[in-house]
């Protein structure tokens, strides 16, 4: 077996330091995975297996955690040990230091609490050793890529399940306890996926995250981040837009604000030849809490897709902007719907989150969506209530609802109480529960089918114009408030179970 030089375990009490030797041992890893393939690839052969392992982050107590009972996250369950690998600490970085910095915090005294770092038994999939520009299999024969096979380990999906995250993973005898809600394999696994499916690289991503369901909102969106990059440097802007740097579009094409220097990369970005399936586009802060809008279209397949991704790069929300059918007379066009429930009826995630287990409103996403409701239309107390209700969201996995059996879906609706009706919001905040992501909805009346108000051209238009602004504002000014209230209060507890993972 080729590997790389084995490198021991060590103990640490810094985070630096442990954050440190695991880039130490990864970069070895990658770096052998990589000199080994292009070998390969110029036609050298080996005689053995080439082989290189993920890292492993390991605590130990024999302690229950006397943390911080505020907080929903730092701490293991209770006396054991605890483990997980890893991957990326050139892009996770900043997020592994800081569990471990939590880690060392919450579990110090007498029986102080030591990060393990060392090298793991799990191989590393030649894919996840690929450069962010690498195509290499593209310049091999048929033949060559199936002889790789036999030299080099590809993805195995039983390394990548998510078990841990749907609470059903159980550790064998004497095995070490999960640390993290996905393993490394499973993260790389991810970073591929967002790539494919949006168009960008997973290290443009923000820690906020808007969906939608219309191309209108991503026009408007990229109108915005575009006139944000090239106002002039002496015009007035709030202090929230001063501190955005870039606007990243599919291809990874960058724009700087205006006057500001191309960064190293830029020249390498390029528009794709064709969209991708869910276009993804930053609006780039320094220190990453900037905001994401990804359009993943109609239907909770996708929904589920990209939030399966998303997922491992741990965002501190998610919100779903979009338009949904009203179902109560007395609403309006154009009247927004803050949802506090969800009828799920997407069946996407059935088999990983039980229909029972109730997707719960998270108060500090609730609060911050009316608060930018009233700051952006102007209205206040009773008056919001013109516009704004606040109720149970029914999503559904069929379009064509309104033709099923005279009053077969008015029923359902009536006994859910459901205000609003579309297809991916109940998938997005089900998968956020499920991922332990902050999550809210704050949907559009666009249609009333039950009521004979269904979009024509000419009236779908003119909606469109007078509403897509007014909401995507809404959306954002919402994210301004939730970045202010901090991420220990906004990671609810509500998303933690009582024998939960240490890491964020």
């Amino acid at each position: 077996m080729l590997t790389p030089n084995f490198i021991s375990p060590a103990r640490f009490d810094d985070p630096a330091a442990a954050l440190e030797q695991l880039r130490l041992i990864y970069d070895s890893s990658i770096n052998h995975l990589r000199s080994h393939l292009q070998g390969f690839v110029s036609g050298e052969n080996f005689a053995s297996r080439v082989r290189a392992y993920y890292p492993f982050v390991r605590v130990h107590t024999d302690t229950v955690a006397r943390a911080d009972s505020r907080r929903s996250y730092g701490f293991v369950a209770g006396p054991g040990t605890f483990e997980t690998t890893i991957t990326r600490p050139d892009l996770f970085g900043n997020y592994y230091r800081e569990q471990f910095r939590l880690l060392l915090k919450n579990h110090g005294g007498s029986q102080q609490v030591l990060i393990e770092v060392g090298t793991s038994s799990q191989p590393i999939p030649v894919h996840f050793s690929f450069a962010e520009n690498d195509h290499i299999e593209g310049s091999m024969s048929s033949e060559r890529r199936l002889a790789m096979r036999d030299l080099f380990d590809l993805p195995d999906l039983a390394a990548m399940d998510d078990g841990i995250a749907n609470g059903t993973y159980e550790a064998a005898p004497g095995a070490a306890l999960p640390l993290a809600l996905f393993t490394a394999p499973r993260v790389d696994y991810s970073l591929q996926r967002l790539r494919h499916y949006t168009g960008t690289g997973p290290e443009h991503f923000q820690n906020f995250v808007l969906f939608t369901n219309y191309q209108f909102y991503i026009d408007e969106f990229v109108r915005l981040g575009h006139a944000i990059m090239n106002r002039a440097p002496d015009a007035p802007a709030s202090p929230d837009e001063e501190q955005y740097i870039a606007f990243i579009e599919p291809g990874n094409l960058v724009t700087r604000r205006a006057g500001e220097a191309p960064q190293p990369g830029d020249e390498l970005g390029t528009a794709p030849p064709r969209m991708p399936q869910m276009p993804g586009y930053h609006l780039v802060r320094e220190d990453g809490s900037g905001i994401t809008m990804v359009n993943i279209g109609v239907g909770p397949a996708n929904a589920k897709t990209i939030t399966d991704h998303i997922a491992v790069l741990r965002p501190h929300a998610w919100l779903m902007l979009g338009h949904c059918a009203g179902l109560r007379n007395t609403q309006q066009l154009g009247d927004y719907v803050l949802a506090h429930g969800y009828v799920r009826e997407d069946h996407v995630l059935d088999e990983d989150l039980p229909l029972w287990v109730p997707i719960p409103p998270l108060a500090e996403v609730q609060v911050a969506l009316e608060a930018a409701v009233a700051d952006v239309t102007r209205f206040t107390g009773f008056e919001l209530k013109r516009i704004m209700r606040t109720g149970t969201v029914a999503s559904t996995d069929n379009r064509n609802w309104e033709l099923l059996p005279h009053r077969t879906p008015e029923r359902r609706f009536s006994q859910s109480r459901a205000v609003a009706l579309d297809m991916e919001s109940a998938t997005i905040a089900a998968n956020g529960f499920r991922f332990r992501v902050p999550y809210g909805t704050l949907l559009c009346v666009s249609d009333k089918p039950l009521h004979g108000e269904i979009k024509l051209p000419g009236m779908a238009n003119q909606f469109y114009r007078e509403r897509i602004d007014q909401h995507l504002r809404i959306g954002i000014r919402a994210i301004d408030l939730l970045r202010r209230q901090g991420v220990d209060k906004l990671h609810s507890r509500k998303l933690r179970s009582f024998a939960e993972v240490a890491f964020q």
